[in-house]
């Protein structure tokens, strides 16, 4: 009797990858490349993310994961006086368990509404910390972290990064974005900022990998090359690089040809989609709504057993002691036959409630 396949909306990076990449890593198994980063692999995926960003002197450089991505640019451009602005519900201030200030840099949260922060509240932390006459005893706000998508899903319009990219520019403060979720954000139908955007606006942003069809690693890119020349030494002194480097660059080679990275996310979407409209025909509350690949619903403990005797939920947090919010989440190996199964699932729970 063969087993069941067990369903997983617990998070994005939970299963392999795209089958180009897995078909192009077995074809080129054998072939001899030189290490870190410097084969010809690398080289052509690297010029092919400046195409599509239109940064033609961009450095590029591929990393093994987000958390690692994250610490080591803020690390490598930050001064040591200098800390990093998040919202407070950011992944750095959240979930990546304090890489950044084990790094040696502050984390200076502020408040954030639907996971994101606005440039008004960037340059009032700013400006107070310009006024503070003790300021040179106080860690200066000296970089802004952004994710697009939010933790939340969200997303930043392409008016609101531009704001912020004005007061970065205008304060003397550099603007890094994490796009671990980038390309669910640029297959949302509700997004207008492009990868040639971020490349504009920002000092650094990264490309992501893990959670948009890569085995793992992410792409950082600098528009401005100088602004740390050797980030590479940085990058293997924090643990960030591999040695068979090739194998990051097929990953990102794939996912560039053809526009691939552009359009990986678009079945997600979907499918989040089609869980929201369930959700809300069943009844079930989404304290959270967003247009990409994250569906964040309000369950009681009863609601949450059902769902996870058919699939995996991810948890994201404890209101009371019967209830909690737990989160869909899609990704680009969602199938048809996955999102029938929690479908079917949201109906019979919302027609138990």
């Amino acid at each position: 009797m063969t087993e069941q396949k067990r369903r997983s909306f617990s998070s994005d990076y939970t299963q392999g990858a795209h089958q180009s990449i897995l078909d192009r890593l077995v074809a080129t198994n054998f072939d001899y490349t030189p290490g870190y980063g410097l084969d010809p692999v690398c080289d052509a995926a690297r010029e092919k993310i400046r195409i599509a960003c239109d940064a033609p002197d961009a450095a590029v450089h591929f990393l093994v994961g987000g958390t690692q991505a994250n610490a080591t640019v803020i690390g490598a451009v930050l001064d040591s006086w200098k800390g990093v602005v998040s919202a407070d519900s950011g992944h750095i201030a959240t979930h990546e368990a304090g890489a950044i200030e084990v790094g040696g840099h502050k984390v200076l949260c502020i408040p954030q509404e639907d996971g994101k922060i606005s440039a008004e509240a960037i340059l009032a932390l700013r400006k107070a910390w310009e006024a503070d006459d003790n300021h040179d005893h106080v860690v200066e706000p000296g970089m802004v972290y952004l994710s697009q998508p939010t933790e939340f899903g969200t997303l930043y319009s392409l008016s609101e990064l531009t704001a912020i990219s004005d007061v970065c520019k205008a304060s003397g403060m550099l603007l890094y974005v994490d796009g671990a979720r980038l390309a669910y954000a640029l297959a949302s139908p509700e997004n207008d900022v492009t990868m040639r955007d971020l490349a504009r606006l920002t000092d650094a942003f990264y490309i992501g990998g893990t959670k948009c069809g890569a085995l793992f690693g992410e792409a950082v890119v600098m528009g401005d090359p100088k602004l740390c020349p050797r980030f590479f030494t940085i990058t293997k002194q924090q643990g960030a690089m591999v040695a068979k480097g090739r194998m990051l660059g097929i990953q990102f080679d794939c996912l560039f040809e053809d526009g691939l990275y552009e359009r990986i996310g678009e079945p997600a979407v979907a499918a989040a989609d089609a869980i929201r409209a369930a959700l809300d025909a069943a009844g079930i509350e989404q304290p959270m709504r967003n247009s990409t690949n994250q569906v964040f619903a309000l369950l009681t403990s009863a609601q949450v057993e059902a769902f996870q005797s058919t699939f995996d939920l991810g948890f994201w947090e404890r209101i009371d002691d019967d209830h909690l919010v737990m989160r869909f989440a899609t990704s680009w190996a969602t199938t048809e036959d996955d999102l029938q199964v929690a479908l079917d699932a949201i109906a019979r729970v919302g027609s138990r409630s």
